[in-house]
C-alpha cells in the first residue's frame, strides 16, 4: 500500500521490528498508525496493545518503567537485519490477517453424579462455590486497576467467571439469537436493530456468500461498559442508519456472553476484552478466500470514533469486495445470457421438431392414404375380376330356354335398368326354375348376349366362341357373390329375394311383368 511504501522501516532497530510485527499480529493496525502508537509506549508491545484495545490514557509512569526496562539497541543485529547480504533491505514481511473461525456451538454433556458420590463431596462443592465467590469479589475490585495492566491481570478471569454463571438454558443457535434480540430490545427500550436472526456460523456463510462485512457484537451483561457501549455508541441514530444502509453491505450478529454459542465465539477470536466488536469480512488482499478478522473495536467509544473504524475498514477491503461483486455479476449476466441463448436454441429445436414431426405424420398420411387407395383399387380389380369370372361360370350353369313344346313354361318380360341399355328382355323358364336362378340370369344376361352373339358369329370366330361357350369350370376360390340390383313385382309391387326354394312358378303362376332396378334406384324409388 502506499502508506507502507512512504514508511522508512529499515530505519527501525531489530527490537523495533519484531515489536511492531508482534503488534501488528494482534491488532492488525497499519504500520503507519502503529509506529507513532508504539513510539508512545517506548516500544513496549504489551502496553501498546493496551491503549489500542482499552483505548489511550495518560499512563506516565508505566511508560517510565518500559522506558527503563528496554534493552539497549545491537547495532550489529540491525545491520544483519536490515541487509540479507546482498546489500538490500530486508522487506518486513506483512502480517496475514487472522482467520475468522467458522463456530458451531457444540452442545454441553450433561453428566448426573451418583447420589452417594453428590453427598459425599457436597462439603468439597460448598467450599469451591464459596472460593470461587471469593476469588469473584477480587476480581472484581481488581477491575478497577488502570487500564493498561487490567487486560494482563483480569480479562480472561471475568470471562471466565461469566461464563461459569448458571440459570441460562442453552438453545439452538436460532433460538438463542432470537432470545438474544428479544432481551436486547427490553433492556434498552429500542426495536428493530438490525441483528441476524441465526447461528454465528450461518451469518458468517451469509456474510461470504454474499460478500458483506459481518459486525460480531459480543456484550457481557455485567460489564461495567456495557450499558455505555450499547446506548452511546451502537443505538447512536448515526450509527444505527449506517448499519441498516443496504449500501454498505453489512451483517450484524449479537451475542450475550451468557449463551454457550457467544462464548465459543469469544474464545475462538481470541476476545480479550469487552464489550467488543469484531468485524470480519473476505480478505481477500492476501490471496486468499477465508473470514479473516480485520479489526477489532474493544470497550466503549464514541459514535464518531466507532464509525471511523467501520469507514476505514470499508474502505480498504470494500474495493475488493466491489470487484469480485461485480466479477459475480458479469458471470450471472453470462450464464443468464448463456442460458437465454440455450433456451431460445432448445425452443428453435423444439419447432423444428414439431416441423418434422408434421412432415413426416403428412408423409405418412399421405403414404397411407395412397397405399389405402392402392389396395382399394386392387381389392377393387380382384373384386371385378371375381365376379366376372363367376358370372362367366354361372352363365355356363343356367339352363337352356325351355322350347316352345312345354306347355307349362313360365314367360316372364323383365324391364332392364334404363342404365343397361338392355330394354325389355322377354324370356320363357321352366317352371322349377328357382328365384335364385332368376336372378343369376339376369346378372348373367350380358355374357348370355355374348356368347350367343358369337355363335352365330361365322367360323372365323370358332376358336374364340368354344372359349367363351366353355368358360371356367368353377367358381372363384374364396368369393361370396352379392346381387347388385333386385326383382319385384310391378302390380302390386313386391320384392323377390333370391331364394333356392322359391320358383317362379310359386310366385308368377304362367307368367308375368318384372322390373329389375339396382340397389340405388330402388331407395330412390322408396
Amino acid at each position: 500500500m502506499a502508506g507502507e511504501s512512504d514508511l522508512d522501516l529499515g530505519s527501525l532497530s531489530a527490537s523495533q521490528q519484531e515489536a511492531l510485527r508482534q503488534y501488528l499480529d494482534v491488532t492488525n493496525q497499519e504500520p503507519k498508525d502503529a509506529i507513532p502508537l508504539l513510539e508512545r509506549s517506548q516500544w513496549n508491545v504489551q502496553i501498546a496493545i493496551a491503549k489500542f484495545f482499552d483505548g489511550e490514557g495518560p499512563d506516565l509512569l508505566a511508560e517510565a518503567q518500559a522506558a527503563q526496562a528496554m534493552p539497549a539497541q545491537a547495532t550489529s543485529i540491525y545491520e544483519t537485519l536490515a541487509d540479507d547480504g546482498l546489500g538490500r533491505a530486508r522487506q518486513p514481511r506483512r502480517p496475514r490477517t487472522e482467520p475468522a473461525p467458522r463456530v458451531v456451538p457444540q452442545p454441553s454433556v450433561i453428566y448426573h453424579t451418583p447420589l452417594f458420590i453428590a453427598i459425599l463431596f457436597a462439603p468439597f462443592r460448598i467450599g469451591y462455590k464459596i472460593a470461587a465467590g471469593l476469588f469473584q469479589s477480587v476480581f472484581y475490585v481488581l477491575s478497577f486497576l488502570p487500564l493498561a495492566i487490567r487486560p494482563r491481570l483480569i480479562a480472561s478471569s471475568i470471562t471466565k467467571g461469566l461464563r461459569q454463571t448458571q440459570g441460562r438454558r442453552m438453545l439452538l443457535p436460532k433460538e438463542a439469537a432470537q432470545r438474544f434480540r428479544r432481551d436486547f430490545e427490553e433492556e434498552y427500550g429500542v426495536k428493530g436493530f438490525p441483528f441476524f436472526e441465526g447461528g454465528h456460523a450461518e451469518a458468517l456463510d451469509s456474510a461470504k456468500r454474499d460478500l458483506k462485512f459481518l459486525l460480531t457484537i459480543l456484550l457481557p451483561p455485567e460489564h461495567d461498559d456495557a450499558e455505555t457501549f450499547v446506548r452511546g455508541t451502537l443505538l447512536s441514530p448515526d450509527v444505527v442508519d449506517f448499519v441498516k444502509d443496504p449500501s454498505n453491505n453489512i451483517i450484524v450478529w449479537g451475542g450475550n456472553l451468557l449463551d454457550s454459542e457467544a462464548y465459543q465465539v469469544a474464545q475462538e477470536y481470541r476476545c480479550n476484552g469487552f464489550p467488543i466488536t469484531c468485524i470480519v469480512c473476505l480478505t481477500l488482499k492476501e490471496g486468499s478466500t477465508h473470514m479473516g478478522i480485520v479489526k477489532r473495536l474493544v470497550g466503549p467509544m464514541t459514535p464518531e470514533a466507532f464509525l471511523a473504524q467501520l469507514r476505514n475498514v470499508m474502505a480498504q477491503y470494500g474495493p475488493d469486495l466491489d470487484g469480485v461483486r461485480a466479477q459475480r455479476a458479469e458471470m450471472e449476466a453470462t450464464r443468464r445470457l448463456r442460458a437465454e441463448q440455450e433456451a431460445a436454441y432448445e425452443r428453435s429445436l423444439a419447432i423444428d421438431r414439431e416441423k418434422k414431426r408434421k412432415r413426416l405424420e403428412a408423409e405418412a398420411a399421405a403414404a397411407a392414404a395412397e397405399k389405402k387407395a392402392r389396395e382399394e383399387a386392387e381389392a377393387a380389380a380382384r373384386l371385378e375380376r371375381q365376379r366376372k369370372q363367376w358370372r362367366e361360370w354361372r352363365a355356363a350353369t343356367l339352363a337352356p330356354e325351355p322350347d316352345a313344346s312345354v306347355k307349362d313354361a313360365v314367360r316372364l318380360a323383365l324391364n332392364m335398368p334404363v342404365s343397361t341399355g338392355q330394354g325389355r328382355v322377354v324370356r320363357r323358364f321352366a317352371p322349377s326354375t328357382t328365384l335364385e336362378e332368376l336372378y343369376a340370369f339376369v346378372d348373367c344376361y350380358e355374357v348370355l348376349q355374348r356368347r350367343q352373339q358369337g355363335g352365330a358369329g361365322g367360323d372365323d370366330n370358332d376358336d374364340d366362341d368354344n372359349d367363351d361357350n366353355d368358360g371356367p369350370t368353377a367358381p372363384p376360390e374364396g368369393y361370396e357373390h352379392k346381387y347388385e340390383f333386385y326383382i319385384s313385382t310391378v302390380m302390386p309391387r313386391e320384392r323377390l329375394e333370391p331364394s333356392a326354394t322359391v320358383t317362379v312358378a310359386q310366385k308368377m303362376g304362367r307368367g308375368g311383368n318384372l322390373a329389375v332396378e339396382t340397389l340405388g334406384e330402388e331407395e330412390d324409388a322408396e
